[in-house]
């Protein structure tokens, strides 16, 4: 189990063949959507297709991420990319930053900088981590995926492996967003002696997934005695791609594996509805980090193994490894969103979660190491701060 350094290098046959594609879309025709109702809107996926084509430099991109160590293990016959960025201070302890879906290991590349060196960011060098930053099995880098049955629980015991087998390090912490939480929450259940405190952008019980219908995001309002408006929009964001990707990944991996922008479109109208951007998509993301993004699932064939995360969460659903309280041992910080957060209240997570942190911050979404990351950061440094001698 020995990393290999690589450098992210995608071949000019892609390349061009991409350009072509981008030159002769077949576009949809469109009727009344100024406002996004049907779903992504022309008028901006033409300007941003036209950039794409035109305007964005991936070479210019790839040098970027290539300004990172860059490595790959096989662990259990899968391919596992991550980016190390070492940290600087008199004592640096491991973290693993777990992304989700539609993100990339670049959706940390703002706050990997302040958390592996933080007195070059206004910091205290005390507070310094030597940063890992994988990519889900099945997305970007870590491909091909040739196996079936691997979701968040399974990541998470692959990571114990990644940290402790390939990198070394016995005891780490963990933090994670979207599947990248559920993976966090896992290691923070299953793995408490090995991950010795955990820290979150989103809160929901590990179970999440494991019902007779894991597609069913309208099942959380009938939990509700009386779903008001904002249930019912919170439920709407999730529930078109979550039903799709749970029961019907590879009728739309056909679809968008064969065209960059079908699969823009699907990635761009996630991006603005999670964010925090008031309808604005570049309020929060620039062109250059939507096309990076894009180009992680198109340039990898990543897109449909991806998306399997979400079936064999369903099909694989996690169980309990044992019955204490609370559920999740590992000591526990929590950053809600208010963009981002579901309706109702929060008070569970203190009995669900070993929370010993919380902060709740009125700006920011579903992307929060990419939106505001000074907070995701601050929340991290706080979080692990009084746990540092655990490791």
């Amino acid at each position: 189990m020995k990393p290999e350094p690589f450098e992210i290098r995608i071949p000019d046959a892609k390349l061009d063949d991409l350009r072509r594609r981008l030159g002769s879309v077949n576009w949809a025709p469109e009727l009344a959507n100024e406002d996004w109702r049907y779903g992504t809107q022309g008028a901006y996926l033409r300007e941003l297709v036209a950039y794409w084509r035109d305007g964005y430099d991936w070479r210019a991109r790839e040098r970027e991420l290539n300004a990172h160590e860059h490595a790959r293990v096989e662990i259990e016959g899968i391919p596992i990319h991550f980016m190390r960025v070492p940290g600087k201070g008199p004592r640096p302890v491991p973290l693993v930053l777990t992304h989700g879906w539609p993100w990339t290991f670049w959706d940390f590349h703002r706050v990997v900088g302040p958390l592996a060196d933080p007195g070059a960011h206004g910091g205290d060098p005390d507070d310094a981590f030597e940063v890992i930053v994988p990519s889900l099995p099945g997305y970007a880098l870590s491909t091909p995926l040739e196996r079936t049955g691997i979701n968040f629980w399974r990541t998470g015991d692959l990571w114990v492996s990644l940290m402790r087998d390939a990198l070394g390090h016995e005891r780490f912490f963990a933090h994670g967003g979207d599947w990248g939480a559920l993976v966090t929450m896992h290691l923070g259940h299953r793995h408490a002696d090995t991950v010795r405190g955990i820290h979150l952008t989103n809160a929901f019980p590990l179970d999440h997934f494991s019902g007779p219908r894991p597609w069913a995001i309208g099942d959380a309002a009938s939990a509700v005695p009386d779903p008001d408006d904002g249930l019912r929009h919170w439920e709407r964001k999730f529930a078109s791609h979550v039903a799709v990707h749970v029961l019907d990944p590879q009728t739309l991996a056909w679809a968008l594996h064969d065209s960059p922008v079908g699969l823009l479109a699907w990635l761009l109208e996630r991006r603005r509805a999670w964010s925090d951007c008031g309808g604005d998509v570049e309020r929060r993301f620039s062109r250059d980090h939507l096309l990076t993004t894009t180009m992680l699932f198109w340039a990898t064939d990543s897109f449909a193994s991806s998306l399997r995360f979400y079936s064999e969460a369903g099909n694989n659903p996690w169980k309990p490894s044992h019955d204490r309280t609370p559920v999740v041992e590992a000591p526990t910080g929590i950053s809600f969103f208010r963009g981002d957060m579901a309706p109702g209240p929060i008070d569970w997570t203190a009995d669900y979660y070993n929370r010993t942190y919380v902060q709740i911050h009125e700006s920011g979404g579903h992307f929060a190491p990419a939106e505001e990351p000074e907070a995701v950061v601050d929340d991290i440094r706080a979080t692990f701060r009084p746990l540092r001698e655990t490791l």
